[in-house]
């Protein structure tokens, strides 16, 4: 085991999701989901929990391996690589790259109310994480934009249960409702949201100067 400095879980300065996917992800939504079908989610994906890791198992080679944690401190719609490891244990939970991961607990509902999907295979689970495997009729990147910025936010945030530390459970997750059009408008809006925030990021990061905060 390797014992190397963690960030603090829930940070005050956490990196918050992005806020041009919101209004985006949002405008497409208002424009169009009346002509969308909503249903809950437990009718949409399967479900599962992350075990058996914790801050403490990280080294610096092994598996990857993704904890809750990462959703506050690095939080990203779409997650293809991470930078965190862990020797393997057995009986991991591990990813076939098409999972959505909606952390299990958080400081306030709104805070907990958040998805990343997961398109690379063979990555740890770790604790504290609900994981859902979506069917076909559901694109898993889409379904992580749904539950960050959609009306399924709210109606996730409504469920999360607890004060100083609140939790989500997945079947409360099971219950949230998702509007959500055919397959392939669903690639088309995920697509176009994950891009525009990909050009927003170069373009920021493109500004900053050394020395210089924006």
């Amino acid at each position: 085991m390797c014992d190397l400095p963690q960030p603090t879980l829930f940070p005050s300065c956490r990196e918050s999701p992005p806020a041009s996917s919101c209004s985006s992800f949002v405008s497409i939504q208002q424009a169009l989901a009346n002509d969308w079908e909503q249903r809950k989610l437990g009718e949409l994906c399967s479900f599962a929990k992350g075990r058996g890791y914790s801050k403490m198992d990280i080294c610096e080679t092994g598996m990857p391996l993704i904890l809750y944690g990462r959703l506050y401190t690095q939080y990203q719609t779409r997650i293809e690589e991470v930078d965190t490891f862990a020797a393997d244990k057995g009986g991991s939970l591990l990813s076939s790259g098409n999972e959505v991961i909606v952390p299990a607990s958080g400081e306030t509902a709104e805070d907990i109310a958040i998805a990343s999907s997961v398109r690379r295979p063979g990555i740890i689970f770790g604790g504290d994480l609900n994981v859902l495997t979506p069917e076909g009729a559901l694109d898993p990147d889409y379904v992580a934009l749904g539950i960050t910025y959609g009306s399924a936010h709210g109606d996730l945030a409504k469920r999360a249960q607890g004060k100083s530390v609140v939790h989500v459970h997945n079947a409360d997750i099971a219950m949230t409702e998702l509007a959500y059009p055919g397959i392939d408008e669903q690639r088309a809006i995920s697509s176009f949201v994950l891009s525009l925030d990909s050009l927003i990021t170069l373009h920021q990061r493109e500004r900053i100067e050394p020395g210089i905060i924006i």
